[in-house]
Order: C-alpha cells, then sequence, then structure tokens
C-alpha cells in the first residue's frame, strides 16, 4: 500500500488540478490518499469528495486550524493505526500542485532499495525553482545552511513537503518519541528529519524542480514567521541536547 499524506487549507483552486495529476500516476500498488484538513473555510472538503469518490481516501481533521505540523502528525498518526504491513510507503506532498509527480516513481525504487526517507530536493545537482522570490530562497539557502551544520545533517533540503517515507522508520521514530511531530509550524519538516537521521534512517535526495507557476492563489508559508521559527526550533533542540 501507498499512502498519499497530503495536508490541506483552503486548497479549493488547487483540488481539481491535485486530482488530475494524481488520477495519472501510473504505480502497481494499492493507493490510498489521506487528506489531513488543517481548518479548511473553503470548498476544499467538498472538493475532495467529489474528486475522489471512487478513489480510497479519507479526510482527517477537526475544523481547527493548528498549522502544517499538527496536520502531518494526524495523519501520521492514522496511517500507523491503518498500516498492516512493513513494507507500506508513505509519500508526503503539497496539495498546490508544486509536487513534481514526475520523480515519484524515482523516488520510490530508492524507497525499495532500502532507504527509509526519500527527499525531493531543490537545491540537489539537477534540482531547482521555476519561479520564486529571492528574499524566499536566500533565507532558505542560510537557513538550511546554518542547520546543517549545526545538526550535522547531510542533505541539502530540510523543509519540503515532498517526500517518501518508509512505514519502519515511522514506527521507530513513533516508538522513542512521544510523538512523531510536535512542532506546529513549517518547521515540522525538520523535526522529523532530524528524528528519522536519530534512528539511523537512510537518507537520499532527488532533484526536483519546484513549478511554483502550477500553485493556485497563494502560498501558505509565511516567510518571516517560518524563519523565526527554525531559530527557536534551533535554540530549544541545542538547550536541549546541553542539559
Amino acid at each position: 500500500m501507498i499512502y498519499f499524506l497530503i495536508p490541506v487549507f483552503n486548497e479549493e483552486l488547487n483540488i481539481p488540478n491535485l486530482f488530475t495529476e494524481l488520477n495519472a500516476l501510473s504505480l502497481q500498488e494499492e493507493l490510498f490518499f489521506v487528506f489531513s484538513d488543517d481548518g479548511s473555510s473553503d470548498q476544499t472538503k467538498n472538493l475532495i469528495q467529489q474528486h475522489f469518490a471512487k478513489k480510497q481516501f479519507v479526510i482527517l481533521g477537526d475544523g481547527i486550524n493548528r498549522g502544517p505540523g499538527a496536520a502531518f502528525n494526524t495523519g501520521f498518526e492514522w496511517i500507523l493505526s491503518s498500516s498492516k504491513n512493513l513494507n507500506d510507503r508513505v509519500v508526503t506532498l503539497e496539495a498546490d500542485c508544486t509536487s513534481d509527480l514526475s520523480i515519484l516513481p524515482v523516488m520510490l525504487m530508492l524507497n525499495q532499495m532500502q532507504y527509509d526517507l526519500i527527499l525531493a530536493s531543490v537545491y540537489a545537482q539537477g534540482g531547482g525553482f521555476d519561479k520564486t522570490s529571492f528574499f524566499r530562497k536566500f533565507t532558505s539557502a542560510v537557513a538550511n545552511f546554518i542547520f546543517r551544520f549545526l545538526f550535522n545533517v547531510q542533505v541539502l533540503t530540510l523543509s519540503s513537503f515532498y517526500r517518501v517515507y518508509s512505514v519502519r522508520i515511522l514506527q521507530k521514530i513513533k516508538a522513542t518519541q512521544s510523538t512523531i511531530i510536535a512542532e506546529t509550524g513549517f518547521i515540522c519538516m525538520l523535526e522529523v528529519l532530524v528524528k528519522a537521521i536519530h534512528q539511523n534512517a537512510k537518507v537520499i535526495e532527488v532533484p526536483m524542480k519546484l513549478h511554483s507557476s502550477k500553485r493556485r492563489g497563494q502560498s501558505k508559508m509565511k516567510v518571516l514567521k517560518t524563519t523565526i521559527q527554525y531559530f527557536s526550533f534551533l535554540l530549544k533542540n541545542k538547550l536541549a541536547s546541553r542539559i
């Protein structure tokens, strides 16, 4: 089974295109779509129900907006309680169609080669952005450099939603931590990456072009707020490591 875990928050403009892209996938495994709704107030849930009616899917969430970290954690917990096979995989991706699904077969193949966590990376050789602001690229690059240096993380991208996880590594994280993801903001992707590395996960990156022009509506990530979350996470974890 491949579980697609997709956090959504007011994505009514993107759901039709997202369905078209996911529906075009040709994979051998059984697919299950897990939408973790972070308190959408538009027609996101109704459109998911309409478009995915003939697919295996579930919409999670209690109607409260807590942030992408909380949405991811809800989804991961549901998948771990539902998965019946240690060979199951979890694909996490953005709901705004900026994840390049053409590289997914390569990511899944690498998972079959015993990599526990595969990251789609705009910073790996061959990756990049088709359109984004200089400020966003600069702050992302600086934050990534600092965290790679201080946490000794040997990957180039830290915050991308688009990943493939083995269920095994998620189970290991859950077994040793009180929760898979505690952070509620976009820093959650760094948190779960660090936790996976602490469980000796085999991690690899696949280059990806980020097609932000495919997004309908505005990005939900606020650059300044996320930058502050990065450094708050840094201080908290570095202080904790010295206690």
